[in-house]
């Protein structure tokens, strides 16, 4: 009996001790760590109660508000910058890597099934209509067009492999690889390559300019587009999985394809070249003119509302430090990219799986 009163003695005091030493702890926080732990403990209870909610109303088949994903996006964003903001106030606040791939300093590992939860609801809120024409080879569809795109346009077959290669990234970064989804956040971009109706239009109408060149130089390739025109017409041909791909290449990156033997001098990471591909449908413009400058990665942006387009696609875009910046150059933007790497991964590990299949076309 005495040995066990000794014992529940010492959990006692150890209890008290560790509870004391606790308390002290969170007494030595200042206002700013303090500040900045309660915004991040806000900021995660109101992703998990979007979550919850998403996830009620989709489960009880209620009508979603209009662009359901918005108020999810707006969540993670808050939760990824105030813990920025919480390891920049208390560094030892940074942890263990995560399956994201996200710097630690942004985000707490301990928190990933609240992410594949908010990417599960994506899922479903971006699941394709009724009637979309999906491919049964999505991703080699990709690589087919961008290749005989940019052989159209006089690349060498090393580059027109590159165009294929990027334009696989482009895939992932623009809807992780799943062919002809809605969106979650727009009302406007759609499919497989997210265009809009106008850009979808331009691009057509770029394709019927060079479809002649196209099918004399490889016409199994123009008798698949002639079969998938067929399936599409009198439909939204952003929800045909080629017509897509096809329109959205033409529209916006068909032209650029002419750079690449430039680009990949300057940027022989492969990603690196994925993410500048990317800034063309992010930030077209100042895109263009960075190639056009013949220093493309020290050429700045200053313009607030490019900058409010780069943070709208998670680039500057967590913790007030990267909030409050007013001017980028290239160079570091692409370093900000990092919430892209993982796609642009994968896009390559599924590039390496087809690219036996490919040679015929080089």
């Amino acid at each position: 009996m005495g040995r066990r009163c000794h014992a529940a003695t010492a959990l006692a005091v150890l209890g008290l001790i560790l509870t004391t030493f606790t308390v002290g702890q969170a007494q030595t926080l200042n206002a700013k760590q303090s500040e900045a732990l309660a915004t991040y403990d806000r900021a995660l209870g109101d992703f998990k109660s979007i979550l919850a909610e998403r996830r009620r109303q989709i489960e009880a088949k209620e009508p979603l508000p209009n662009l359901p994903g918005q108020a999810l996006y707006l969540a993670r964003v808050a939760v990824i910058s105030s813990y920025k903001d919480l390891t920049d106030a208390m560094p030892s606040r940074i942890g263990k890597p995560n399956k994201f791939e996200i710097p630690p300093a942004y985000f707490d590992a301990d928190i990933e099934p609240l992410i594949d939860e908010y990417s599960k609801l994506f899922d479903v809120m971006e699941a394709p209509p009724a009637g979309a024409q999906n491919s049964a080879t999505p991703f080699k569809d990709v690589v087919d067009l961008a290749t005989a795109i940019a052989r159209a346009k006089g690349l060498a077959p090393a580059h027109a492999e590159a165009a294929g290669r990027i334009s696989l990234g482009l895939f992932f970064a623009e809807t992780n690889g799943k062919q002809n989804v809605r969106n979650g956040r727009s009302n406007t971009y759609m499919g497989s390559f997210q265009t809009g109706p106008s850009e979808d239009r331009n691009g057509r109408r770029k394709w019927d300019a060079i479809k002649g060149e196209i099918a004399a130089a490889d016409p199994e390739l123009s008798a698949r587009d002639d079969k998938e025109e067929a399936r599409a017409r009198g439909t939204d041909y952003r929800f045909n999985h080629w017509t897509n791909v096809r329109d959205g290449l033409m529209n916006a990156h068909a032209e650029v394809f002419r750079e690449i033997p430039g680009i990949v001098k300057t940027l022989p990471d492969p990603i690196d070249q994925m993410k500048l591909f990317e800034l063309i449908q992010i930030v077209p413009t100042p895109t263009r003119s960075a190639l056009k400058s013949g220093d493309v990665l020290n050429y700045r942006v200053s313009s607030p509302t490019i900058m409010k387009h780069l943070r709208n696609n998670s680039i500057f875009a967590f913790g007030q430090a990267d909030r409050a910046r007013t001017s980028a150059s290239f160079r570091e933007i692409l370093a900000a990219m990092w919430l892209f790497n993982r796609k642009f991964e994968r896009a390559m590990v599924k590039y390496s799986e087809i690219k036996g299949t490919l040679r015929d076309r080089l």
